[in-house]
């Protein structure tokens, strides 16, 4: 009986031991999954993190912003060209430099010009002699040489009629047959005729010409001095004038070249006619209207403000498409040539210049 209870109570150790084996093992399994549990959660807190950067950054950088409209300044060119051709002897003008309406720009020597104008000179001095000619009708000695035909044939036509007087007597009287008589009628006739020719002759000498001769040559004195004012116009083309107020923007030959008729030699641009181009999408035109005032800045000019009035728009055409169709739910987006004039004159502003409208007016 004494020996059992030790029996017992070294039997009990064991059992103790191998019961709190099993109770101390789960704890540790916990802990590891704990572990494993706070590195899965820290590896995903990572990756939304990760995807929440990556989504903010493609908005800022990727996502839609408002347009920045630019236009560009644009002003009138004349060409200035030649009506003859010829030479180049003289430039009295240099690239950038203003001129005035009426400004002589260069010279142009042409020597077959000046050929054409002797060629014409002669000719109206030939058509002058004719109609003068015309006009005085005939010479003093044609005159008298008339008149003295005609006074031939009025001596020849009294003699003629005291012939037939003497002729016709006898004729009635018998003596003469009707042969004799028929001779002498036929002679007075023929004197008669005579001396009416010489008579015109000499009334045609002393009228002169017919009026439709007197015209014909005043028509050639007329057409000779037409043909002199066009040669001379040509000349005037040898020294080309300035048609428009503005600046040399470019000269295209050299001094002593050839240049043909028609051949630019110069461009002047006429800044009294500036203007701007737009390029403006289709969906931003609801508010603009011709009239319609725009505001923006120039770059060039230290962003100095300036205020611009519509005065025309257009399509740019099917090549100017700025979107492409899309296969759901879109369309074609046109863009159309908004032009704009500025309301006051900019001093400063050039031809190729930009200016970038304001945002928030389209």
């Amino acid at each position: 009986a004494s020996s059992s209870p030790k029996a017992n109570s070294r039997i009990s150790l064991p059992y103790k031991t191998m019961s709190t084996q099993p109770t101390q093992q789960p704890t540790q399994n916990e802990a590891a999954n704990a572990s494993s549990k706070k590195s899965i959660i820290f590896g995903v807190g990572i990756v939304v993190v990760a995807m929440v950067l990556l989504a903010l950054s493609g908005f800022i950088f990727f996502g839609e912003k408002e347009d920045i409209i630019t236009g560009q300044v644009e002003v009138d060119e004349v060409r200035i060209a030649g009506k003859v051709p010829g030479r180049i002897t003289e430039f009295l003008v240099s690239e950038g430099q203003s001129v005035h309406r009426g400004d002589t720009l260069v010279r142009i020597y042409s020597p077959e010009v000046l050929a054409k104008l002797e060629q014409a000179q002669a000719a109206k001095s030939a058509a002058e002699a004719q109609s003068q000619k015309a006009q005085a009708g005939a010479r003093k000695e044609q005159k008298e040489g008339a008149y003295e035909m005609w006074q031939k044939a009025k001596a020849g036509l009294e003699v003629a009629e005291k012939s037939f007087e003497r002729v016709e007597r006898l004729y009635k009287e018998g003596v003469l047959p009707a042969q004799k008589y028929d001779e002498a009628t036929a002679q007075l006739n023929a004197m008669r005729a005579t001396e009416r020719a010489a008579r015109s002759q000499y009334d045609m000498a002393m009228n002169g010409a017919q009026r439709e001769d007197k015209w014909a040559a005043q028509a050639l004195v007329e057409r000779a001095a037409g043909a002199i004012t066009e040669v001379d116009a040509y000349l005037k083309e040898g020294a080309l004038v300035a048609p428009v107020d503005g600046i040399i923007s470019e000269i295209y030959p050299h001094q002593g070249e050839l240049v043909g008729t028609g051949a630019p030699i110069m461009s002047i641009s006429d800044y009294r006619a500036v203007r701007v181009l737009f390029a403006v999408r289709e969906d931003k035109l609801a508010g603009l209207r011709q009239g319609s005032k725009l505001h923006g800045t120039i770059p060039a000019l230290g962003g100095k403000k300036v205020e611009l009035t519509i005065s025309k728009m257009k399509d740019m055409g099917s090549y100017a498409t700025w979107k492409a169709t899309k296969p759901r739910d879109q369309h074609d987006l046109r863009t159309f040539e908004v032009t704009a004039q500025p309301t006051q004159p900019v001093e400063g502003l050039l031809a190729g210049m930009t200016i970038v409208l304001d945002k928030g007016q389209l």
